[in-house]
Formats: C-alpha cells, sequence, structure tokens
C-alpha cells in the first residue's frame, strides 16, 4: 500500500469512527423507543383486552391496522424528510407518535382501539426507511449491513429489554386508579417524546453541515459518497409513481414480507403464547427475553459477514429459509422447552437477514430514487403485518391452533427465498470491508 492510500485509510477510518459514534447511538436508542411503543401492546394485551373486551379476532385486527396507517403516509413521508431534512422530520415523527401511544391509555373499548392503532401506525411512518436513506448520506455501500444490522439490533434488543420491563410495569395494576396497561401505554411514551425534543439539535442533515468534522474528514466523506452515486443501478432515474411499481421494487417488498410479517407478528402474539403455559406476567417477560437477546448477537455477526465477504444474496436467503423452516417445524412443539427454540429460531432469522437486504436495497437504487424505492418496499413490505396479524387473530380464534395461524408468514418467508436468489443471479459483490 502507498502512502497515499495509508494516509487515506487513515482518514477514512477516524471519518467513519466520528460519524458512527456521533449519529448510530441516537438512532438505535430512537428505534428502540419506537419499536417497544408499536409492540407493548402484546403486553398490554395480557390485561387490557379482558378489561375493555377486546376478542383475538379484534385484537388482531388492532395489531394489524397500525401498518394501515403505516402504509398510507410511509412514502410522503419519507419524501418529506428528503425535503425538509432529517432533524426536523424525526422530530415530527417521534413526538407525534409519542404523543399517540401514549394516548393508548385510553382504549375504552374495540372501536377506540382500532382508531388508535391505525393513528400510531400513520404518525410512526417514515421513521425507518427514513434513517435507512438517512444512512445512505453517510455511510459508504461497504459499511452499510453492518451498520443497518446494528440500527436494527434495537428490535431484537427491544423485545430483550421491553418485555421484562412491560410484565413488571404491569405489576402497577391499580397504581392512581390506572390498570398495570395503561402504566404500560404512558410509561413508555415518555422517551419519544423527550428524544424527539433532542432530535432538533443532535441530528446533522448532511456530511457538507457536519461542523463537528475537520474540513478535511468532510472533504473526503462527500468526495467517497460523490463516487459511489456514480456507479450503475438496477433502478435508475424515474418518476416517484414509475419507482413505486418497479418490479425489482416490488420483489424487494416481496422478499422482506416475510420477515416484517415475522417481526411484528413474534412481538405482538409471543407473549399471550408463552403465557399460555401457566407462566405469571414477570415470568412471561423474561422468557420473551431469550429469543431476542440472542437474535441481537446473530443480527450484528451476520450484517459482520455479510460486508466482510461483500456478499448479500445468500446472507438474505439462508436466514428467511430456516425462519420459514422453524415456523412449520412448531406444529411438533408440544412443549414451552421445544417451543422456545424454535421461536429463537425464527426471530433469529427474521433479523439476521435485515442488515444485508437493506444493503442490497440500496445498493440497488439510484440517489434520485432512494427516498421513494425505500419507503415503498417498506410499506409494502410492512402491510405483511396486517394481514399476517389479522390472519392469526382469526385463525387462532377458529382453531386454538397458533403453529397454524402462523403458516402464512412461513409461506412469506419461504416465497421471498426463492424471490431474493433467483432475482438475485449475477449480483456483483460489493468492496468487502477488512477486518
Amino acid at each position: 500500500m502507498s502512502m497515499a492510500e495509508t494516509a487515506d485509510k487513515g482518514v477514512e477510518t477516524v471519518v467513519m469512527r466520528r460519524v458512527f459514534w456521533r449519529l448510530m447511538p441516537f438512532l438505535l436508542i430512537a428505534y428502540l423507543i419506537a419499536y417497544i411503543d408499536r409492540v407493548n401492546v402484546g403486553f398490554a394485551s395480557l390485561q387490557m383486552n379482558k378489561a375493555v373486551g377486546i376478542d383475538p379476532k379484534t385484537f388482531g385486527l388492532g395489531a394489524g391496522i397500525f401498518f394501515i396507517g403505516y402504509f398510507i403516509l410511509e412514502v410522503p413521508s419519507n419524501l418529506g424528510l428528503e425535503k425538509f431534512g432529517a432533524s426536523k422530520w424525526i422530530a415530527r415523527i417521534m413526538i407525534s407518535w409519542g404523543i399517540i401511544s401514549g394516548a393508548c391509555a385510553l382504549i375504552a373499548g374495540p372501536t377506540s382501539f382500532l382508531v388508535l392503532r391505525f393513528l400510531l401506525g400513520a404518525a410512526e411512518a417514515g421513521f425507518f426507511p427514513g434513517v435507512i436513506l438517512y444512512l445512505t448520506y453517510w455511510f459508504p455501500s461497504e459499511y452499510r449491513a453492518k451498520i443497518v444490522g446494528i440500527f436494527m439490533v434495537a428490535i431484537p434488543v427491544a423485545g430483550l429489554t421491553g418485555s421484562p420491563i412491560s410484565g413488571a410495569i404491569l405489576g402497577m395494576d391499580g397504581v392512581l386508579g390506572l390498570g398495570g396497561w395503561q402504566w404500560v401505554f404512558i410509561i413508555e411514551a415518555i422517551p419519544a417524546v423527550l428524544m424527539g425534543m433532542l432530535s432538533f439539535v443532535w441530528l446533522t442533515d448532511r456530511p457538507e453541515h457536519a461542523k463537528w468534522l475537520s474540513d478535511a474528514e468532510r472533504a473526503w466523506l462527500a468526495g467517497k459518497l460523490a463516487m459511489e452515486r456514480q456507479r450503475t443501478r438496477r433502478v435508475r432515474q424515474l418518476s416517484v409513481w414509475k419507482v413505486m411499481v418497479n418490479k425489482h421494487v416490488l420483489i424487494m417488498a416481496l422478499v422482506y414480507s416475510g420477515a416484517a410479517g415475522a417481526s411484528s407478528a413474534m412481538a405482538v402474539w409471543q407473549p399471550q403464547v408463552i403465557k399460555s403455559f401457566g407462566l405469571s406476567n414477570l415470568e412471561t417477560g423474561f422468557l420473551n427475553a431469550v429469543p431476542y437477546a440472542i437474535s441481537a448477537v446473530l443480527m450484528i455477526f451476520w450484517g459482520r459477514s455479510s460486508d466482510h465477504t461483500g456478499e448479500r444474496v445468500w446472507h438474505n436467503a439462508l436466514p428467511l429459509g430456516w425462519m420459514g423452516l422453524a415456523m412449520v417445524a412448531t406444529f411438533w412443539a408440544h412443549s414451552l422447552w421445544v417451543l422456545l427454540p424454535l421461536l429463537t429460531m425464527v426471530l433469529a432469522g427474521t433479523y439476521a437477514s435485515k442488515g444485508p437486504f437493506w444493503a442490497l436495497s440500496s445498493e440497488w437504487l439510484a440517489a434520485p430514487v432512494a427516498a421513494a424505492g425505500l419507503a415503498q418496499i417498506n410499506a409494502l413490505g410492512n402491510l405483511s403485518g396486517f394481514f399476517c396479524n389479522y390472519l392469526i387473530g382469526w385463525i387462532k380464534d377458529e382453531t386454538g391452533s397458533f403453529p397454524l395461524a402462523i403458516m402464512p408468514i412461513a409461506a412469506l418467508a419461504l416465497a421471498g427465498t426463492a424471490a431474493v436468489l433467483v432475482v438475485g443471479r449475477g449480483q456483483p459483490r460489493t468492496a468487502a470491508v477488512q477486518p
């Protein structure tokens, strides 16, 4: 390596370390809060459903209707972030969803439950794809699977930390005349509003505005990212509507739908399944955290492996495949100690695929279409959360079988496995990050 290359590598190391420690802790905590507020209804349901008269079908519909509001506003919200800047737009999203999440303590029956879940989805719309877009402003492609994996580790960490916390908060039943389930919504909504306010001053919209980097560091990062934007992409300059119906965008949405459906369904329904083995709320909280702890570790490892090898397609396909097969195997799980490892495999597959998936998606989209394309992939993929949660509630209510209820998700995961292998044929490897 020449002296110039050595110096350039030294600048890269310093810049990427500074960018990482400036942005990633904030974004990871923000997503952790977002996900807890999205799925804490699963723990609240252990008391709420009986208290206000919500049956399994209605609960499944309410768990899923979140994604209808999310779907409707996903693309407009991401375009708003690109126009107004991440600091303002992420603040707007977090404050609005925090207020609505806290308002869920006012649920008095099926109607208010459905309305507030819809509004919560509408408020949160654009946060996740907005952050994925935002990360492309700051991190070159060879870092993205690991960085997205670190960002999305907030999901299993939300299950790991949120489960015992929510289980413990349920023990506040009767404090100040409120149910424990109401305290879950109130207490867990406060951090979203506080982080939203902090977003105004902490996040920097683009590298060229980063006063916390030196002139040379800003120039290096801007030049590196500008060079990347010259690469040929599968989806180039198109109108917003053409991006939304582009075949690669739609195929990637199908690939994502299995993982997204499993992620939302397991978060909402898994506490009820574990508690059905006769456990207390607190015991349920701690056992529910185990699959998330294992998934968090694997998620970082899998994203790092994808970046170090530059391989994306098989790093998507393998986790989706074992996730679908683990779901099928739940038919033969007749004890908690057999079921729990299978649930762990499901969640591990769900989360391991996410870093390589979003790295691959962002590599296929040219900069002018990235905002609409990433939002459309996420919106359509997450729409499976509506159908899957509703079907789980309906099938479980009609048959009493949880394994049968999750078969639609297994089918989506296996279809996604096949789709990413077919569409990813001939996909070149990215520049591998050296360990």
